[in-house]
């Protein structure tokens, strides 16, 4: 068959990180600019002729609910309840003649830079002034901005650089074009992501600019927050910190990957810090911002990872009391420097280390969120969903932290708004709280 064609109605499945759903609602734009319709992330098929999944090939989890997700609508192109099934992103990227041989049902596939061709086999015009405009389909007050693509760095267990290629930084007028489309479409959230977003500018200006940029968007979004997310340790610009601590707008948040503590798994890693190195940068992170909220993620069960590394990297943990944190257990991809590494450690032992793990930082979590009962804090209004309000602090981002809980009787709050609350009670992983004038 042919591979251009005029769908009546088109859903887009999008899997994988934040990064992956820009691309998602880059292409959502394009096509709703042709005039097609489009329904994201469909609850239902029906209506539908035309499904584009977007996915990802990072590690072997995702990659299997990349894989899950193409056959369950390759099933339901064979019961007829769809005309056809387009394939993109990170795992057509890596995997692309593999997949055109094992799943052949699929129309076609397409890497993570074939925008325009998508766009171009799915009955659109590609449009190039629509150039960094997307459609948003996160709630509408908060949204994702994406400042580089690809990467630099060389992590041994990492498969990104060779699915996205090198950094590549947008440029800063760009992005701060793009986020001023976003606050004057009402975000009040901005979220600043890429690969390293601490690596950006370094090819385009030739110095890190990350410090500069959040200037620069404090400054369009005055009355809502900037967030950063996925700054890398090795090189950490210390100008940042300033930026952060002296500008209100700008949430006192930092996700910073550390990925573990040992320095011999650390060097294996090819993360560039030592242990001390890494327990310093935490210090300094914390001295230089007062009541920053810290998060981290670790891997766990590197190849060759002994109980006794394992356990300092727990140590760590207990000692360092991150406010914020997630594990993953490692994943042997092919492509990557690790891979040439005996993955001995076994799945079972994977998971109860990062089951350990998590145990210990739902003991931190309660401790530090018992430590905010009786507090006046700041929250933005994320949802209604069932007898609460569900909120956030600017220590929390959507999805993967903590959320503050407001009971809806007698309570009229909007989504999307600011509000102060007061902390009435704790759990490891929730806040309730009501607001001042209702106590």
């Amino acid at each position: 068959m042919k591979t251009k064609v005029r769908p009546h109605s088109i859903g887009i499945v999008s899997l994988g990180c934040a990064k992956n759903l820009i691309d998602s609602e880059l292409l959502q734009k394009q096509l709703d600019a042709s005039h097609l319709k489009i329904s994201f992330d469909p609850a239902s098929i029906r209506g539908i002729d035309t499904m584009v999944i977007n996915t990802c090939g990072f590690i072997g989890d995702a990659k299997q609910e990349s894989v899950d997700t193409i056959l369950q609508y390759i099933r339901a192109k064979s019961e007829g309840k769809l005309e056809h099934v387009f394939v993109m992103g990170c795992l057509a990227e890596r995997y692309r003649e593999q997949l055109k041989k094992d799943i052949p049902e699929v129309d076609a596939f397409y890497g993570v830079n074939e925008l325009r061709k998508i766009v171009r086999d799915l009955g659109g015009h590609y449009n190039k002034h629509l150039l960094g405009e997307r459609m948003i389909s996160t709630p509408p007050h908060y949204a994702y901005l994406k400042i580089a693509e690809g990467c630099d760095r060389k992590c041994s267990f990492c498969a990104i650089p060779g699915i996205r290629g090198g950094h590549v930084s947008r440029p800063s007028a760009d992005i701060v074009r793009e986020a001023e489309l976003l606050v004057k479409n009402g975000v009040k959230e901005i979220i600043v992501i890429s690969q390293d977003t601490t690596y950006y500018g370094l090819d385009l200006y030739g110095r890190r600019k990350i410090a500069g940029l959040l200037k620069e968007l404090s400054k369009v979004n005055e009355k809502g927050w900037i967030r950063l997310h996925y700054a890398y340790p090795h090189g950490f610009p210390a100008d940042l910190l300033r930026v952060i601590r002296e500008h209100e707008n700008i949430c006192r948040y930092i996700d910073i990957p550390l990925q573990h503590i040992n320095s011999r798994i650390l060097k294996s890693m090819k993360r560039g810090l030592s242990s001390l190195k890494t327990r310093e940068l935490v210090e300094t992170i914390r001295k230089e911002i007062p009541g920053l909220t810290l998060r981290t993620s670790f891997i766990v069960g590197y190849p060759g990872e002994t109980e006794k590394e394992f356990r300092e990297l727990l140590d760590f943990v207990r000692e360092a009391e991150f406010d914020r944190l997630g594990v993953f257990t490692y994943s042997h991809e092919e492509d990557t420097p690790a891979f040439k590494l005996r993955d001995a450690i076994s799945r079972k032992t994977k998971q109860e280390r990062a089951g350990e793990i998590m145990a210990l930082q739902e003991e931190i979590s309660l401790k530090k969120n018992l430590a905010q009962v009786g507090k006046q804090l700041k929250v933005i209004i994320d949802r209604k969903e069932g007898d609460y309000y569900v909120a956030r602090t600017e220590g929390d981002s959507p999805e993967i932290d903590n959320e503050v809980l407001i009971a809806a009787a007698g309570n009229k709050l909007k989504p999307g708004t600011f509000s102060d609350v007061k902390i009435m009670s704790a759990e490891s992983f929730d806040l309730y709280a009501e607001p001042p004038g209702n106590l």
